[in-house]
C-alpha cells in the first residue's frame, strides 16, 4: 500500500477574485461619472426680502419690580405700565402692528421669577415672537 499525505489546511486567502470585481466596479464607476450631473443650489438673493424686520416692542423691567414699555420702532422713552395693566398695554400696541416681536430685558438685580412671569403673561397673550435681551460682554 502506498501510504498517503493527508491534506494540508491552507492557511492564504486568495485574493484575485476580489482583485477583479474592484476593477470590474471601478471601471463602471469611470464610464458612469460623466452622466451624473451635480444637483445645483438656489441661494436666495438680497433683493428677495421685500421688507425690513420689524424693530421689536420691548418690556423693560426695572430693579424695583416696576414695568416700563417702549416701542424700538420710535424715538420714544416709553410709558411706565402697572404689571396689571402689561397685558392691555401690549395688546394695543400689537393691534397697530401684528406680527411684532417682544423682548424682555430685565435689570441684573432682578430675580428671575419676575422675568419669567412676563414672558409667561405674553405667551398667553398669544405673542408668537418672544425673546430675551442681553447686554454684550465687555472685552
Amino acid at each position: 500500500m502506498i501510504p498517503r499525505r493527508g491534506r494540508k489546511a491552507m492557511n492564504q486567502i486568495n485574493v484575485v477574485p476580489y482583485i477583479d470585481v474592484m476593477l470590474v466596479l471601478l471601471v463602471i464607476f469611470m464610464v458612469t461619472a460623466p452622466f451624473i450631473n451635480p444637483t445645483q443650489v438656489e441661494l436666495p438673493s438680497v433683493g428677495k426680502s421685500a421688507a425690513a424686520p420689524a424693530a421689536p416692542l420691548e418690556v423693560v423691567v426695572r430693579a424695583d419690580g416696576s414695568l416700563l414699555l417702549r416701542d424700538r420702532n420710535e424715538t420714544d422713552l416709553g410709558e411706565s405700565v402697572p404689571e396689571a395693566g402689561l397685558e392691555a398695554a401690549v395688546r394695543a400696541r400689537l393691534a397697530l402692528r401684528p406680527g411684532q416681536p417682544v423682548v424682555i430685558s430685565a435689570d441684573r438685580s432682578v430675580r428671575y421669577e419676575a422675568v419669567m412671569k412676563v414672558m409667561d403673561d405674553l405667551q398667553r397673550l398669544g405673542v408668537a415672537r418672544v425673546g430675551l435681551l442681553v447686554k454684550p460682554a465687555q472685552p
